[in-house]
């Protein structure tokens, strides 16, 4: 690896052919076959670079920008030489080449596991479950949801997608560097969230407890460290997995829509228990 350049002023375009070796390893980073080997994560866009520089920075391998990009994003640039990073210049090509989605910033970051033990340890009061959520556009967004409403974890349960595909991490919009992820089986961390002394509630049309109203989705009983699990986007959440909630939660509908979209529902459930902890 090349000396560290000392300031913005100094980076040149070193990268220059698309089809070179490093190029064609930061794409194949798409993959997650080569993701597990490397031990990394893509990260694409500036929102989810500068976030990653910002709050990850010692988990960041290297920074790549197109010299476009690194002209419309300084601060970028400026914020990841001052942390001591690995910052590198290439042509417009050899950024698309890299990511076609990324707008000539791109990052590759250690990929860190968080374990439930880690979530746990941390004495958590809010936190998000997601359960069979497959698509990675649902699942960033619940986890930027997650990031905005102060949860202190997200848990992607049984066969969620896996939190280091690309699309997971520019949908989360930078907050995969934010809430601690972690990965276990519904039941493992469903039983272990209320052993730890939170109420567990699924969000689900059929539940007989309505948010916002007396039971166990009102604004009182949500004032306490609360768990919500989100199920799967097509079919929600099976009979068996309702079971083992303390208590399932519709959101009432008012209008004529059938349902909420997964981030929709998630935001409502997590906000209540955010201003009922806040009150």
């Amino acid at each position: 690896m090349s000396e560290r350049p000392v300031g913005p002023a100094d980076l040149t375009v070193t990268l220059a052919n698309a089809k070179a070796e490093r190029v064609k390893r930061v794409a194949a980073l798409a993959g997650r076959s080569a993701r597990s080997r490397a031990g990394v994560l893509l990260v694409e866009g500036p929102q989810s670079v500068r976030e990653a520089v910002r709050h990850a920075a010692p988990r960041v391998r290297d920074v790549y920008l197109s010299d476009e990009a690194a002209a419309r994003h300084g601060d970028i640039v400026s914020e990841a030489l001052a942390a001591g990073l690995y910052v590198h210049l290439g042509t417009v090509e050899v950024l698309a080449a890299m990511s076609g989605d990324a707008q000539g910033v791109v990052a590759v970051v250690d990929s860190t596991g968080t374990s439930l033990d880690d979530v746990l340890a941390a004495g958590p009061r809010l936190v998000a479950v997601l359960s069979n959520v497959r698509d990675p556009g649902n699942a960033g967004t619940a986890i930027r949801v997650a990031d905005a409403a102060g949860a202190d974890a997200v848990v992607l349960a049984g066969d969620s997608v896996d939190p280091t595909n690309p699309k997971v991490v520019r949908a989360s919009a930078g907050s995969l560097f934010h809430v601690p992820v972690a990965r276990a089986p519904l039941a493992d961390a469903v039983t272990a969230l209320q052993r730890a002394g939170l109420t567990v509630l699924a969000a689900d049309g059929s539940g007989d407890d309505v948010l916002g109203e007396d039971g166990a989705a009102d604004p009182a009983s949500l004032a306490g460290p609360t768990a919500w699990v989100f199920g799967n986007e097509a079919w929600g959440l099976t009979p068996e997995e309702l079971s083992l909630a303390d208590a399932v939660v519709r959101i009432p509908i008012y209008g004529s829509a059938e349902s909420l979209n997964l981030g929709t529902a998630a935001a409502v459930c997590l906000y209540a228990s955010a201003a009922a902890q806040r009150a």
